[in-house]
């Protein structure tokens, strides 16, 4: 089972720059978007319904804002938009497809690099999450979520951590919470289960050379269930081309999706 996680930074433009081509090629069962930028309503060109998938999109009320997207080579059982919470149903923030025993979730959590009142709402939204992310540990069912969770959670997840020790994706408070959701919560960090390198980024600012230089930020992930996570037998960060300024995350699992579902 492949799953590729990408935080397109706006749909439209990404399939501008190729992605939707490359999509196709790696046979991935299923694809998790954040960032789609897009309402639904706008996506009028059938490259945003791929053939062989089946297309779902949870928007953002502001249009051309946030906004998650899967595509699946399998039809789900269910598919759940957001989460029943206004501060993350409002700015599209939560997509699930249940297939079996399985949910795969596309996530977009706040960012808060934009001002104080947006680091705000990231943490109202971090404190939501947790409970409802501790319940769903113990419920039985096996998660991944994938997606751009806007933290840096180590030192080896982002090239210049000493001087971000103060900015929102590396706040002590944020690092903190990942510590408790990996450490306390019962949750994983899939991708560090296969690659424990370090410089494995998925974001570059657009600002100076941050992509010349490497100098990025380890901020996309799949965070799973521990049965999932022991299944994880590869992943990979795709550089090659340029669809956004993230990467796309693919991880491979040894798990059949088509025989999951009743």
């Amino acid at each position: 089972m492949r799953i590729i996680s990408l935080n397109a930074n706006g749909i439209r433009s990404a399939a501008r720059k190729g992605f939707f081509d490359w999509m196709h090629a790696q046979s991935a069962d299923v694809v998790c978007i954040q960032e789609t930028k897009a309402q639904e309503a706008v996506l009028t060109e059938p490259m945003f319904y791929p053939d062989g998938h089946h297309s779902f999109y949870h928007d953002a009320q502001k249009p051309g804002y946030s906004g998650v997207a899967i595509y699946s080579r399998h039809e789900p059982d269910r598919v759940q938009h957001g989460l029943g919470n206004k501060l993350m149903d409002s700015e599209g923030r939560w997509l699930q497809a249940d297939f079996g025993n399985l949910s795969v979730v596309s996530l977009y959590l706040q960012s808060g690099s934009s001002s104080e009142e947006r680091q705000a709402v990231k943490f109202r939204a971090m404190k939501y999450l947790m409970p409802k992310l501790k319940k769903m540990a113990k419920d039985g069912r096996e998660y991944i979520i994938c997606g751009d969770w806007n933290i840096a959670h180590r030192p080896v997840d982002l090239k210049n951590w000493r001087g971000n020790q103060k900015n929102s994706g590396f706040l002590p408070e944020e690092r903190a919470w990942l510590d408790t959701l990996f450490d306390k919560a019962g949750w994983v960090d899939t991708f560090r289960r296969i690659d424990d390198r370090e410089e494995q980024y998925t974001w570059w600012s657009n600002r100076g050379q941050a992509w010349a230089n490497n100098t990025g930020w380890r901020i996309d992930y799949h965070i799973t269930t521990p049965g999932i996570a022991g299944r994880a037998t590869a992943a990979a960060i795709y550089k090659d081309e340029r669809f956004s300024d993230h990467a796309p995350l693919t991880l491979d699992y040894d798990f059949d999706l088509a025989a999951a579902r009743p």
